[in-house]
């Protein structure tokens, strides 16, 4: 109910104190948003799988806003292609306890209108490499200046 009460605790601020701090920061654009890192697999969440697709380069857009309202995409973004090994441009990615049931929502998203035509594959995650939000150091001046 209160997710920030440890954290403003823990640096010497009221929750309400640090929520208008985080709001300043967005406003003035030094944050641009805040999340968390879930550990899915800690939470049972085994059979991870991330979709790529060819989208058309005019469609990708209306293409990932439509899936990514799906309850089960969990992420959902646009890369460049690196033609001609890697010809997806649109990823999603969908978590699930069996791999059967992330298969069904799969299915259920090629239901959508024009996902069933495009090129997709499906890549389960064999294993977790380590997660962790963004880190930020401040460089030392070089003798350049």
């Amino acid at each position: 109910a209160q997710p920030y009460a440890a954290l403003a605790a823990g640096i010497g601020l009221s929750a309400d104190a640090l929520m208008k701090t985080l709001g300043h920061w967005l406003k003035e654009g030094v944050a641009r948003r805040i999340g968390v890192v879930v550990r899915h697999r800690k939470l049972g969440y085994q059979a991870n799988a991330m979709v790529v697709w060819d989208a058309p380069d005019a469609a990708v857009g209306r293409i990932g806003a439509a899936m990514a309202i799906e309850d089960y995409v969990t992420l959902c973004y646009r890369r460049p292609r690196r033609l001609p090994a890697w010809r997806y441009n649109l990823f999603c990615m969908i978590h699930g306890r069996e791999r059967a049931a992330v298969l069904r929502q799969i299915g259920l998203l090629r239901e959508k209108p024009g996902l069933a035509a495009l090129p997709c594959e499906v890549l389960f995650s064999p294993r977790c490499f380590k997660q962790r939000g963004a880190r930020y150091t401040v460089l030392a001046e070089t003798a350049h200046g």
